[in-house]
């Protein structure tokens, strides 16, 4: 008997979809979320946040003792 794949969440629209290798587009549920997706990240929507280091000097690490 065969496992029937799971179903997760879309990261675009939330919607269901299938992790399988017949959804060629996982974890996305379609081409055009895909699409969104990839779009947002070409035009710098989404941002990987830089927490700056405070003490540092701003020309480099600070020297080895």
């Amino acid at each position: 008997m065969a496992a029937t794949p799971p179903k997760v969440r879309c990261p675009q629209c939330g919607g269901e979809s299938v992790w399988s290798p017949e959804n060629k587009w996982r974890p996305f549920c379609s081409e055009r979320c895909k699409l969104i997706d990839l779009g947002c990240w070409a035009d710098e929507s989404y941002r990987v946040p830089v927490q700056d280091e405070q003490g540092l000097p701003e020309d480099g690490p600070p020297p080895k003792e």
